[in-house]
């Protein structure tokens, strides 16, 4: 049995509970909490903050929906606003996505900061974050209570403070996507960085993600966080896809407030790209459990993608054939129809020379991959292996264009018909 807290994860099976942590080590300088306030039917946690003892550097990538939410707008003009600097924290609720709300959307939005500026005694303080049922306005009587009790509950500790914040974020998510972890600069004093992040569905991000930030105890100049969060973003949360359905809500923010004395203040800093190769292998690590807690997924796809004229043509194919349907379908149905995989392929828009293309489904228990197509030529399938290695709960499609030297990941999951239970269930 598998518990945290006052949090029990035991009805998870236990591949999900490995992907809980039972401790941490979080930034210096940083508390967070998670508290219930009645906004969800259930009476879950709903309401989470993380809040910085000094002013924090800050940096976010925003959904490109033309349907922004009201927290999504809020953000953005703070950050424009303060230069991405002086920024004190976070607040979220989940629930209520606060999104196609109008006016009153926009001015409940920018209650949740100005209640956050009156706690923390700053203007302009924290960024605002949104998650739940579209079209809905928030409950303020309840949320406004909410975010103080939050405040008075804050803590730095793994158990009452990171993990309640984390299952406050949740919605269809079935288990808390909590991280932490200590980074060494280079000759230098060590970092932390801690992230949480939520989505089970509607995920195909562009330029953002679903729900998440991560904090650190370095100090980041602004334009060069803001520079390494895109970069991170590129590679991690840009790089995954459910279902191929862009939220109104997605934001993924980055806050450094210095606490551990590492400085970065130029590209020439030593640290610079310890900093930034870092945070991308922590946002990649924190982004693939979005994905390993997919609406319905009993796969979880990583989508090597080689051979490319550049990365974004690779990035581009490899996008397109992870939404799919009848790719996600095949897999989940354990059929080797790799044909489908050389369709998707062909109509990605990238440049495609048939004749240069491999396929290959790459097991991850270290056994003999599986060719399928090698130079525009059709293996010989066995098909019993290919079965072998459908059955595994983790899996490696190769697909080499054979026209240069990019490549990318991009990390994806299967589609079944849990996932249209519980999209058409969704309100109720």
């Amino acid at each position: 049995m598998y518990s945290s807290g006052s949090h029990d994860f035991s009805h998870l099976s236990a591949r999900k509970q490995s992907f809980i942590p039972s401790s941490g080590t979080y930034p210096k300088g940083f508390r967070a909490s998670g508290v219930a306030c009645g906004i969800k039917k259930n009476g879950n946690k709903d309401v989470a903050l993380v809040v910085s003892e000094q002013p924090c550097s800050a940096a976010a990538v925003f959904t490109t929906n033309a349907f922004k939410a009201a927290p999504v707008l809020v953000s953005q003009a703070t950050l424009q606003k303060n230069k991405n600097k002086d920024i004190y924290g976070v607040v979220t609720n989940s629930g209520c996505a606060n999104a196609v709300t109008g006016e009153q959307g926009l001015a409940n939005a920018k209650r949740m900061q100005a209640i956050m500026d009156e706690l923390t005694g700053h203007t302009s303080s924290a960024l605002t974050m949104s998650t739940g049922v579209i079209g809905q306005q928030l409950k303020m009587d309840k949320l406004e209570p909410g975010i103080r009790d939050a405040y008075a509950r804050l803590s730095s500790e793994h158990d009452g403070g990171w993990m309640d914040a984390a299952v406050a974020y949740m919605t269809t998510d079935t288990f808390p996507k909590l991280m932490s972890g200590q980074f060494s600069a280079e000759n230098g004093p060590e970092f932390r960085m801690a992230g949480i992040a939520k989505g089970a569905g509607m995920i195909h991000p562009n330029m953002a993600t679903l729900l998440g930030f991560i904090v650190t105890d370095a100090y980041v100049a602004p334009e060069l966080l803001q520079e390494t969060l895109k970069y991170a973003a590129d590679r991690s949360f840009n790089s995954i896809s459910i279902d191929g359905d862009m939220s109104t809500n997605d934001t993924i923010c980055a806050l450094a407030n210095g606490a551990s004395g590492v400085r970065i203040e130029t590209k020439n800093d030593p640290a610079y790209t310890i900093f930034r190769d870092s945070l991308t292998s922590f946002a990649a690590e924190l982004a693939q459990l979005v994905v390993r807690d997919g609406e319905g997924a009993t796969k979880f796809v990583t989508l090597h993608i080689k051979g490319g004229t550049s990365f974004e043509s690779a990035k581009k194919a490899a996008s397109h054939i992870s939404t799919s349907k009848l790719v996600k379908t095949a897999l989940y149905g354990q059929d080797a129809n790799w044909g489908r995989i050389c369709a998707s392929l062909g109509h990605s828009g990238i440049e495609v020379d048939p004749s240069k293309v491999s396929v290959t489904f790459v097991p991850t228990d270290n056994s003999k991959p599986l060719p399928l197509m090698i130079s525009g030529e059709p293996e010989v399938v066995d098909e019993v292996r290919a079965a072998e290695i459908l059955k595994m709960e983790d899996l490696v499609i190769e697909v080499d264009l054979g026209l240069g030297d990019s490549e990318t990941k991009f990390w994806t999951c299967d589609l079944s018909h849990e996932y249209v239970t519980i999209n058409a269930d969704y309100r109720s």
